[in-house]
């Protein structure tokens, strides 16, 4: 009996050592991963500061671009919706002239 208790008190001092180095494996995983996430944010700051902004002056340029364009095709469409619409009447006037 003395040796079923040793061979349990073994086992069980087996299984905390084996939960400690799963313990301490994890610390050093999120050790890590909070060192990759640092890595990760100073690449983002130094990719930020290599970007070339827009001068307030172009960024006007574009959007009066973007407005024109807007407006352009905008009219577009509506002149085409019209079209559509004067021909589908004038379908429906030549039909009803035709049946009766």
């Amino acid at each position: 009996m003395g040796r079923e208790v040793a061979s349990e008190v073994k086992s069980m001092e087996l299984k905390k050592q084996d939960s400690n180095d799963r313990d301490i494996k994890s610390d050093q995983k999120v050790a890590a991963k909070k060192f990759k996430a640092r890595e990760w944010i100073e690449e983002i700051k130094h990719e930020i500061k290599t970007i070339n902004w827009t001068t307030p002056e172009e960024l006007r340029v574009y959007t009066q671009i973007v407005v024109g364009a807007t407006f352009f095709f905008g009219l577009g469409v509506y002149l085409v919706d019209l079209a559509i619409h004067g021909a589908l009447n004038l379908l429906t006037i030549i039909s009803r002239l035709l049946v009766g």
